[in-house]
């Protein structure tokens, strides 16, 4: 896979040129921004202009995440105040919310995020449907089909491609998005399968190795843009409240050989975004070295013989 970092790493802090480099530095070719006011305030212009200009400079390439907080910097969050955000903050931006006024604050706060599109030389957007636990049922269907016309209508002239990402929901298991994709028949659409995420929806007992990553990518096939790399401890984890950890690959208890057998089915250029997090105190060359190990040790796991089938 080509090594790629999402910005998630340092969500905590605003971000600028200097935590670019020091994902460049990594041996990242593409870096995802997240899109959070507190981190990239894709409203403000100046800091556009600085995102534009540092991927304008620099030979990577860049993907945006869409905003998954509604916040003004006239009123806080939802759970939150946007100016002292905290990990703990549950995610409140619902595309395919039950009420329309949620459903149309939130395209509008995507639409803005994407705007910033015409300076930042974005080639993709990954998009989340619905909150951790939507239902999958004929509302979230016409919803999901309904949210992503819009979007790929206002995306697609800024040269934009949506990806959609499998969340902690029945709407994006890997077998609903198909079925989304096809019955919207968006060919253009594609998808950023999450591992943590896959790993999280795995049952307790009897879950392949490779967190359900093969079947997947045999049901996704080439829709499959990119990937998201980040480990958990599972979906009943009695030791921690946060189960989506994103934690780095091997400090959660993912079978990375096993994941690693099965991505190398899919293309050598598909970027391998790590989504990791890290303390507010780390030192941006500190997640600079655990990005070139996980890097080497992801691409030893991927060139080693595959193990025999149990």
């Amino acid at each position: 896979m080509q090594p790629g970092l999402s910005t998630h790493v340092f969500f905590q802090h605003r971000l600028h040129p200097g935590l670019l480099d020091a994902l460049a530095a990594a041996g990242a070719r593409t870096i995802e921004v997240f899109a959070a006011r507190h981190h990239f305030d894709y409203t403000d212009t100046l800091a556009v202009r600085e995102l534009a200009a540092w991927f304008r400079s620099n030979d990577v390439r860049a993907v945006l995440h869409q905003p998954i907080y509604i916040t003004d910097r006239g009123r806080a969050l939802r759970g939150g105040d946007p100016d002292q955000w905290s990990r703990h903050v549950a995610p409140n931006l619902d595309l395919i919310a039950p009420e329309k006024s949620h459903r149309i604050e939130a395209m509008d706060e995507v639409k803005r995020a994407l705007e910033s599109a015409e300076q930042v030389p974005f080639a993709a957007a990954v998009l989340s449907l619905g909150l951790n636990h939507s239902p999958w049922d004929e509302h979230a269907i016409e919803r999901s089909i309904t949210a992503i016309e819009h979007l790929k209508a206002f995306a697609s002239p800024l040269g934009v491609q949506l990806l959609l990402e499998n969340m902690e929901n029945e709407v994006t298991t890997p077998e609903h998005l198909l079925y989304i994709l096809r019955a919207g028949h968006f060919d253009s659409v594609g998808v950023c399968l999450d591992l943590g995420h896959l790993h999280l929806a795995q049952p307790v007992e009897g879950a392949p190795r490779d967190s359900g990553v093969g079947a997947a990518i045999e049901l996704l096939g080439k829709r499959i843009a990119h990937v998201h790399i980040h480990d958990n401890h599972g979906p009943f984890a009695p030791h921690t409240d946060m189960k989506d950890e994103h934690l780095w690959p091997g400090d959660g208890n993912m079978d990375w050989p096993a994941v690693c057998a099965s991505l190398a089915a899919l293309p050598a250029a598909t970027p391998g975004i790590l989504e990791a997090e890290s303390d507010r105190d780390e030192a941006p060359e500190s997640v600079t070295r655990k990005a070139e190990q996980a890097f080497r040790i992801l691409a030893e796991l991927a060139s080693a013989p595959a193990a025999p089938n149990m």
